[in-house]
């Protein structure tokens, strides 16, 4: 199997308030997320994280090492530490800033950060279509800055905040995305346009 995650922000208190995340404590949070993934992700699954693993950790190694699976990350903003720990460092299959891959037989282009544009972005009538996954915004609902991102279907946001708190499939990882943002794009022209999004891609990857 193959799961997407990011910005889990392990170790960072701070995070549960600017997020809205239900714990009361940085303690329950994190035995809430490295539960969660290890409940699901097993040994031999893959999981890309798109970023923002770890905040403050005293031994990230060790920490790292308990999360199951082939761990695959790509460098977030608060990865700085992450990069000069060689023992850390140790527990990824791979390190990358960004990457374009093929996953599940389907063309990705993998950012912390959200794009505007990514490889064959475009390509809306082919199932040479990229997709895009991303991080860094959380469950940010800012349409003026972000309303391209929510009417594309086929940019997709990892981030744990707005998919369970837990790593999740691909198919899990359209599903979430498009809860949320139908959610937040409900009776506005916005809403349409994700919705002939959601229909192309259907077409396209059934």
């Amino acid at each position: 199997m193959i799961y997407f995650t990011a910005d889990l922000h392990l170790g960072h208190k701070s995070v549960i308030s600017s997020c809205n995340r239900p714990f009361s404590s940085v303690e329950e949070m994190d035995e809430a997320l490295i539960s969660n993934w290890n409940a699901r992700v097993r040994g031999s699954d893959t999981v890309y994280i798109l970023g923002d693993l770890v905040w403050k950790c005293d031994d990230a190694a060790k920490l790292i090492s308990s999360l199951k699976g082939k761990k695959v990350l790509i460098l977030g903003n608060h990865d700085g530490k992450l990069v000069e720990d060689r023992a850390a460092l140790a527990c990824f299959q791979s390190v990358e800033r960004y990457s374009e891959c093929v996953i599940c037989s389907r063309n990705f282009t993998l950012c912390h950060y959200p794009m505007t544009e990514w490889k064959n972005s475009r390509k809306t009538t082919s199932r040479r279509l990229g997709f895009h996954v991303f991080g860094h915004i959380h469950n940010r609902t800012d349409v003026a800055l972000y309303g391209h991102l929510f009417r594309t279907a086929n940019a997709l946001n990892a981030g744990t905040d707005i998919n369970g708190f837990m790593p999740v499939t691909l198919d899990e990882l359209i599903a979430n995305n498009s809860a949320f943002r139908h959610d937040l794009l409900r009776g506005t022209p916005a809403d349409d346009e994700l919705t002939e999004s959601e229909r192309n891609l259907k077409r396209l990857f059934g």
